[in-house]
């Protein structure tokens, strides 16, 4: 049996970052299932409002001689480690104790079980969880209502009752599905767990081989980080990708953002500067590819294929499509131009001599301007048509453009992301940096939001 901590904290309000706790009870319950209690009155440092009295019963006359929290944390923290903090809506009164030891420069932390997801696990045909409601269905015997020793003690007897009337397998069961620590492999550390954030980010994996102590192995994108990460690390994966990515991983990191747009620029700009091994959706961007024309005299524009990343997409040259690799280009240009009736040769699909009739005009599948049958320049307007709903749209700013979401402003000059800042005076250093590479995935995820992208506004010297 896991060493346990039943806990109940009374406070001065219900926001740990203002609010203090004023009251301490715990029920410990040993391995052997020996049961010691402890309650304690604590000193604010703030007065208690006069609802707060009326609720809790315990006054700012009752706390005045207490100790405050830094004289009783070192008791505290003996009673608390190593065991499981179970407690009701534990978020409320894990929150507190970890607020309070961040104030003494203590990082708390605990594997931790709430009562109220348990009786919803166990019980989901009832609908209140509320330690009132447990009280009554369960008949738990109490005293007294909101002080801290009489709640801890009816959390400890719901643990008994649960004990009794459930199978084994469906507490060992609920409780795995509950307790995020026990998701994660031995080898991470399960402190992690209380530093993800329940915010937007993006978080990277990484994994050991041979030398190489941080090898980046992923890197995703997430609404929630925390959420996603210990879903990730779940007792059962949802795919062999993630079994492995589990197997391997030995560390964990994130940046949170402001929104859904930082999420997505920070996840292409971190696939490309880590090169994770086990990314695939963003990888393999090197041979991404456009159609451009190049004026070749009397009116050809002959078709040439370029490379996105040596070519400023969007800022000058006229670019058609976007593709994964050479071969989709021409494929695709080369039903383009079947369809149309256009000329291998003079769409660079048939290297044979000007003058030359192509093959496609024997059977009639070419107009003839290979041959003269129609202008050069005819033929391009008819090319340049086909490709013309292809072409991707402009740079539409003389200069760099920022999206502002959230406390976020993202910079970006010529469809290339150049980094989020937070404050306005830290612009002028990202545009002192180098431009990078032009890259299709950000490119089109800037293309989305375009109508939210606005100029950047210089003061005038």
């Amino acid at each position: 049996m896991t060493s346990l901590a039943f806990i109940d904290l009374e406070t001065t309000g219900a926001t740990a970052a203002v609010d203090r706790i004023t009251e301490i009870g715990i029920v410990e319950v040993d391995a052997d299932g020996s049961v010691r209690e402890w309650q304690q009155l604590v000193n604010p440092g703030r007065r208690i409002a006069p609802f707060v009295e009326r609720l809790t019963g315990i006054s700012n006359q009752m706390v005045a001689s207490a100790p405050p929290f830094a004289e009783v944390a070192d008791e505290v923290l003996r009673r608390l480690q190593g065991r499981l903090f179970i407690a009701h809506n534990a978020s409320f009164d894990y929150g507190f104790l970890r607020s309070e030891f961040k104030q003494l420069g203590v990082e708390f932390s605990a594997n931790v079980i709430c009562t109220v997801k348990l009786s919803r696990a166990l019980y989901p045909e009832f609908k209140r969880h509320s330690l009132d409601s447990l009280i009554e269905r369960h008949g738990l015997q109490t005293n007294s209502r909101h002080r801290a020793l009489a709640d801890a003690r009816l959390i400890h007897q719901f643990w008994q009752k649960i004990h009794l009337e459930r199978d084994p397998a469906d507490i060992e069961a609920a409780l795995a599905e509950l307790n995020p620590y026990a998701r994660l492999p031995s080898y991470i550390d399960a402190g992690i767990v209380d530093r993800l954030p329940d915010a937007p980010g993006v978080y990277m994996l990484y994994g050991q081989q041979g030398q190489q102590q941080d090898l980046p192995l992923y890197v995703g994108k997430a609404k929630n980080i925390r959420g996603r990460v210990l879903a990730l690390f779940s007792a059962k994966p949802k795919s062999r990708r993630e079994e492995e990515l589990v197997k391997h991983t030995r560390r964990i990191d994130w940046i949170e953002t402001a929104g859904e747009i930082g999420t997505q620029l920070r996840e292409t700009e971190l696939v490309k500067q880590l090169q994770p091994t086990r990314n695939s959706t963003l990888q393999d961007t090197e041979e991404v590819c456009t159609w451009t024309f190049i004026n070749a005299g009397d009116g050809w524009l002959r078709p040439q294929l370029s490379l996105v990343r040596n070519l400023g997409v969007g800022t000058g040259k006229a670019c058609y499509g976007l593709f994964s690799n050479t071969q989709q280009a021409k494929d695709f240009l080369r039903e383009l131009v079947e369809s149309n009736q256009l000329c291998d040769i003079l769409s660079g699909l048939d290297h044979a001599p000007a003058g030359q009739a192509c093959a496609g005009h024997a059977s009639g599948r070419c107009k003839g301007a290979c041959i003269g049958l129609e202008t050069l320049a005819s033929h391009s307007a008819r090319l340049v048509g086909a490709l013309v709903a292809l072409r991707l749209p402009s740079w539409p700013f003389p200069g760099p453009a920022v999206i502002h979401e959230g406390g976020e402003i993202h910079v970006i000059d010529g469809w290339r992301y150049l980094g989020t800042v937070r404050n306005e005076t830290e612009i002028d250093a990202l545009l002192a940096n180098d431009r990078p590479p032009f890259d299709h995935n950000t490119y089109t995820i800037l293309n989305k939001h375009l109508r939210i992208m606005k100029p950047l506004q210089r003061p005038k010297a």
